[in-house]
Formats: C-alpha cells, structure tokens, sequence
C-alpha cells in the first residue's frame, strides 16, 4: 500500500485489530524492561537493557545485530523480522531504550507498581511502554499467521534523551533503507498520534571569572556563577512566542570560600519553524564574549531539525484515523515538542508516523505512569498498521 493513498482496510488489517491482547498480559511483558534500569549517561546499565531486548527479540526469531556504542554511551540493537528471501527494506520501527532516571530511582523515588489503572515505573511512558508494545503486536501478528505488509526492521537506540549525539548518523542510514517509519513514542493526551515535530537545538555554555578567596578577598574576584545566574536570566526572558529559550544542568565551583573561576551550563532552544530556529542560534552564538572580567561561551550541541507533514506522512495519519476508528477510538494528530528520533527521518523524507506508543503522563518524573486501559487498544492499533502500511 502506497502510505499516501490508503485504500479500503486489507482482511490482516481487520484480523490484527481482533488479536487477542490483554492488558495484564501486555504489562507483564513490560515490568522486566521498566525494572531495568537504563539512564542515558550510565553505559553499563544501558548496555544490560539491550541485553534484555536483544535475548526477547531472539526469543521472537528475530535476526539480531548490537552495534557498539561511542562517545561513552551505550550499544545499540537491530532487529529484522522478515521471511527468508525478503528484500531489504520495508518498515523500520525506531525507539530508545535510554531514560531520564539514574540507577535507583526505582528504590528511592518510582517502584514500579499498579495503583487503580494506572501503572506506574522509570521509563514505562516514555518510551519503554510502546517499544515493548510494538513488539508484542510483531509477536501476536506472527502466532496468528498474519504477516506484515512490509519486512519490520526495529533499531533501538542509546541516546535519545540528550539529543541522539552518537546515533543520529546511525538513524539516518537505516532510515534510508525503508519506505516507512513508525515511532511508538508515548501518544498525546488525547490519544492522538504525532504527525511533525519542532526544531531544538541546544548550547554548552560556559563563564569564566577571576578566582579570590571568599573571605579575605571576596572583592578581588570575579564569580562565574554569579555571572552565569545573570546570563540565565538573559537567556530564558529571550523566550518569544517563535522559540523558547531554556538553561539547566549548571554546575559551577568547587569551594564554598572560593570566588569560582568556572560555571558550566546547559541550554535548549525550541521552534516551530525551522526559519526561527535558526535565528535563535544565531542569537545565542551572537552571546559570545571574550572580553570583560568575566567571560561567556557559547559553543552549539545537537540539533534537531523541524519535521513538517506531507502528503505521504499525511497517508499514514489517515490510515492511523481509520484504524483507530473500527476500534472505537478518535485519533488526532498535530505537531509536537519535544524532540524525538523521528524529526530526523521526518526530515529526511522518509513517511514517518510518531506518538504510537501508550497513553499516560508525567514523563521524566517520579509520576511517570501509563494507562491501564489503553494498552489493548494501542497494542492493536500497532498490529494494525504493521499488517497495513
């Protein structure tokens, strides 16, 4: 099927939106994922969440590859589901396994547990929920002799949170490769899907002052930190209704009786238009100062560049809409914030469809929770579009 065009629902569409998921049995396939934990920055925990996804897509008869990780960070896995003979190419289901939450967060802030319909565990919303979904869908396809329309290719990456530093490139080749993109990125709130994403790109900065003794010379220095409090200040009231403007993750000092030399920081620029994007980057390198007591650099990290819909991502929500619509659900679309794997295929021309994955909220918090009673839903919905597009 042609994903701009789709036609009148294929029968292994309408036999995969009857498969027999339950949500108990969808949730116990999870929790061993979810209590692995997997924060971006600590390889060694990354690397064991890929050994657990690697050994169940195996189990699924997956032909299985790790890709070793770079720049510090962890593996990352290929899966291909095809027939012997398959041509290559088809349908590249792209997620990450890294999250937001440090080794013992499950101890100490968000066991993984089910208060009423709700959930709850690091990473379950975003994105472990829908990965393990779109897998589960793959399995039950297979157990009913229902193939998918296309060979399945799913890549799971490392590094997504921080902006996909080590595997855009990777992303990108294999995006290449397949006439379709489907992301199982948390849906909205609504229980729509996402059809484009802003653009963001983010900044390391960093100001230099004069050290002193704090309390025999306060006067004599010249603090880092109280500089970088001032251009934070700067920073975020830049914020128009084009591009918002954000810093975090500062660290600066090191002795409470020294006036600091250094302050290191973090920031992040959002935009609905790639035109405005790029405005706001040069508006942030434009902060560059070399001169003064104190010192501010501005060096320009990852970016993600905007994806718009076309008509062929535009196919694809229809196909989505429809589905969803034998199932008894109203599925919207829009473009979104927060950036995902997703603006780089998206951007690349590839049909993209993101937001497939469960429906829940507070992600990156110690609420971080899907919902219950959307899990068979969704899982048949992905069913369906693997069968379809």
């Amino acid at each position: 099927m042609d994903a701009a065009t789709p036609s009148a629902l294929s029968p292994n569409a309408s036999r995969a939106l009857a498969l027999p998921f339950t949500a108990e049995g969808l949730l116990a396939s999870l929790r061993p994922w979810v209590e692995q934990e997997s924060p971006t920055f600590d390889a060694t925990a990354v690397n064991a969440m890929m050994s657990l996804a690697m050994r169940d897509m195996a189990l699924m008869g997956a032909h299985v590859e790790r890709i070793p990780g770079r720049m510090g960070l962890g593996d990352c896995i290929r899966a291909r589901f095809a027939p012997p003979g398959a041509v290559e190419g088809g349908i590249l289901v792209l997620a990450h396994l890294d999250t937001v939450h440090p080794v013992g967060t499950l101890a100490t802030g968000l066991p993984f547990r089910v208060e009423g319909d709700r959930a709850f565990g690091p990473g379950i919303f975003d994105m472990k929920g829908g990965t393990v979904l779109t897998l589960q869908a793959l399995a039950a396809l297979a157990k009913a002799g229902i193939p998918t329309s296309r060979p399945v290719t799913v890549l799971l990456t490392s590094d997504e949170e921080i902006g996909s530093p080590s595997t855009r490139d990777l992303i990108e080749a294999e995006a290449s490769r397949h006439q379709v993109v489907l992301v199982p990125e948390p849906g909205r709130a609504d229980g729509g899907v996402v059809t484009g994403r802003y653009a963001i790109a983010r900044f390391n900065l960093r100001t230099v002052g004069r050290p002193s003794h704090a309390g025999a010379q306060l006067s004599a220095g010249r603090s880092a930190v109280k500089e970088m409090a001032r251009r934070l200040i700067a920073i975020e009231d830049m914020t128009t209704e084009a591009c918002t403007f954000s810093v975090s993750v500062m660290h600066g000092g090191q002795w409470v009786n020294c006036v600091p030399t250094y302050c290191d920081a973090e920031a992040l620029t959002m935009a609905k238009r790639q035109p405005d994007l790029d405005a706001a980057v040069e508006k942030m390198l434009a902060l560059n100062n070399a001169s003064g007591d104190v010192r501010f650099e501005v060096k320009r990290g990852v970016t993600r560049p905007v994806w718009e819909p076309d008509e062929a991502v535009m196919g694809l929500y229809e196909l989505a809409r429809r589905l969803g619509g034998e199932l008894g659900l109203t599925i919207g679309h829009e473009s979104a914030g927060g950036g995902s794997d997703g603006n780089f295929t998206g951007a690349m021309g590839v049909p993209t469809l993101d937001g497939l994955g469960v429906l829940g909220g507070n992600a990156h918090t110690l609420n971080e929770h899907i919902l219950m009673d959307a899990l068979v839903p969704r899982a048949r919905l992905m069913a369906a579009l693997l069968a379809s597009v």
